[in-house]
């Protein structure tokens, strides 16, 4: 199976390194594109993730996306020996809307066997968490149990997240596209995606920058999904994002080393969300091919 290249913007060296590790990986996959469409497609139903996240927002506040999280390469170990079973659980009993799971081994510690283990313990939608570069990617998040994949938009060229989008749509995926800045939302959009993860992250500090997620919101059409993704500190943070019009937040960190992920889950959840305002309507959205 072939598998293009693409040139990154300004990255830090976790995610460049990340990505280059993947890619190298995809490279040498040989299975064939189509077979792996056909066993997708025959894996059970997926769940609504976006749409359930909405619904959720609309009637009951702020949707909780927890994460199952071993560690990270900035931040090292977290929670290396947590069962993901019993987490899944947790997380579901404190209210939790989805969850998501990091299936990447070599930097984050995950497996597709801790979303399997996730989905054998709860019924509520899962994103595959990783670091997707090829269409097979696609597929395995498909294969694996999950009802959404990541795709993040700064990873990728505005053709391979335009067909990723497709076939995730084709297999009944939802496709959650993370963006770090202006830029990324605008490939976002022009793909027409409607469930976009805004990262608070800066790419080339990976420090947590909070006015980003404000700015970026500013111009997100209200009626794409909108979640808040890393760095939620507290109930304080997830509030204030609730009230500036975020429908979601995708929480790992604080959960996993809470101590009291089910109570932690119930502290953030539920606060009222605020209405976004109509940014200018592009012509162009979503017509990329």
């Amino acid at each position: 199976m072939a598998h293009s290249t693409t040139t990154l913007g300004p990255m830090s060296g976790y995610l460049s390194e990340i990505l280059a590790a993947h890619r190298a990986h995809a490279a040498q996959d040989r299975r064939i594109l189509g077979e792996l469409v056909d066993q997708a497609r025959s894996t059970p139903a997926t769940r609504p993730f976006g749409e359930r996240i909405r619904s959720v927002a609309d009637s009951s506040g702020l949707a909780v996306v927890a994460e199952v999280k071993r560690r990270s390469p900035s931040k090292g170990e977290l929670a290396v020996d947590l069962d993901p079973h019993a987490l899944a659980l947790a997380y579901a009993a404190g209210g939790a809307t989805c969850i998501s799971v990091l299936t990447d081994q070599e930097f984050f510690g995950g497996s597709p066997a801790d979303l399997a283990a996730v989905r054998r313990a709860v019924d509520v939608p899962i994103l595959r968490k990783d670091f997707t570069v090829s269409l097979a990617d696609v597929c395995d998040a498909r294969i694996m149990g999950a009802d959404a994949v990541l795709l993040i938009a700064a990873a990728l060229r505005t053709e391979e997240l335009a067909s990723m989008v497709r076939l995730a749509a084709d297999l009944g995926l939802d496709a959650l596209v993370e963006v770090h800045d202006e830029v990324d939302l605008e490939k976002a959009l022009d793909v027409g995606a409607d469930l976009i993860g805004v990262n608070r992250r800066d790419l080339r500090t990976f420090e947590v920058d909070p006015e980003r997620a404000d700015r970026l919101l500013s111009t997100l059409p209200p009626d794409v999904v909108a979640i808040a993704e890393s760095g939620v500190s507290g109930v304080p943070d997830a509030a204030h994002l609730a009230r500036a019009g975020f429908q979601g937040i995708l929480v790992g960190e604080l959960l996993v080393r809470s101590g009291d992920p089910s109570s932690a889950v119930e502290a953030l959840r539920g606060h009222r969300v605020g209405t976004r305002r109509s940014p200018v309507p592009d012509a162009g959205r979503g017509t990329s091919a």
